[in-house]
């Protein structure tokens, strides 16, 4: 067994462990072993209620940012070593926030009053500000479904800020590579990154060749149309040759120019999808959000 690290029996031990002392089933107690890996944690601890984590000295500053994340008051038990030597202690976690990590520690993690769910379509109020104008979220609903993320994905997605954090939710086990030539773009997609505590995130500028030799093949490219499109997909074909696309514009002549260059490319099983929503303001009038197009196809 590496140093730092947790058997199989191990964590079967202090999974049995916590399950007797807090009188719940194992089967309600979610386990995340993060020794020697960078997974994102915040996420996960955010939508369970009792979570049992296996931490190392790679996540020294773990607790503070449990505390950044907003869960000070969580009631939180743990310890340090691979065994189960009585040395448990139950703290709130904003009084533990100063407390670095230095050896494997088991951290146990109780919220009774969290939603266990997922969280999809995000309002934006949630994300960073800063220049990016956010896709409204029942829109960015509809593009979660249309995309289909696994835990294990590796997807691209050009000038897709929220949708980019969204998927990165739940590809945990996967990469989410994130293309943002613009400064200010790239800098708030940055601050998302750290406010979520997403850590499978991969952030380029471009889909030049130095920054397509760096990142995995993905599967799927997510695209906000703009007037580098038919290059951008020129170069995703030549990483993946059976690449997935879903473009998105409000643009009506961009629209008309994907079903030529979708042919040029041999890209299959076009469909075009608007998704119109209307919303009432604080007068109670109906007012229409802008109304995309979703362009889907893939090379067979």
């Amino acid at each position: 067994m590496a140093k730092g690290s947790y058997g199989t029996s191990d964590i079967l031990g202090w999974m049995g462990y916590f399950a007797n002392e807090m009188q719940v089933s194992p089967e309600k107690i979610k386990i995340m072993d993060i020794c020697g890996k960078l997974k994102n944690v915040i996420p996960f601890v955010e939508t369970r209620k009792r979570v049992l984590i296996f931490a190392d000295e790679l996540h020294e500053d773990l607790f503070y940012d449990f505390w950044e994340a907003g869960f000070g008051e969580y009631d939180m038990w743990y310890g340090t070593g691979v065994k189960e030597e009585g040395q448990i202690k139950k703290v709130k976690i904003k009084e533990v926030i100063h407390k670095k990590i230095t050896e494997p520690t088991v951290i146990f993690i109780l919220n009774e009053n969290t939603r266990e769910s997922y969280r999809i379509g995000m309002k934006n109020e949630m994300f960073s500000k800063g220049p990016i104008k956010y896709v409204g979220h029942e829109i960015r609903a509809v593009i979660m479904s249309m995309l289909g993320v696994d835990s294990q994905d590796t997807i691209c997605l050009v000038d897709a800020e929220s949708i980019a954090i969204e998927a990165a939710f739940v590809a945990g086990d996967g990469t989410i590579i994130c293309v943002e030539n613009d400064k200010g773009a790239k800098e708030t997609m940055e601050d998302n990154v750290k406010q979520f505590g997403v850590h499978n995130v991969m952030i380029v500028p471009d889909l030049g060749p130095e920054s397509m030799e760096k990142i995995p093949v993905p599967r799927l490219s997510f695209i906000v149309a703009n007037k580098h499109l038919e290059e951008d997909i020129e170069r995703l074909l030549k990483k993946n040759p059976k690449m997935q696309f879903v473009i998105y514009t409000l643009e009506l002549d961009i629209l008309s120019k994907i079903k030529p260059l979708f042919d040029k490319y041999n890209i299959s099983n076009m469909e075009v999808t608007q998704i119109t929503v209307s919303k009432t303001d604080k007068n109670n009038m109906f007012v229409t959000q802008p109304s995309p197009w979703l362009i889907t196809g893939e090379v067979l």
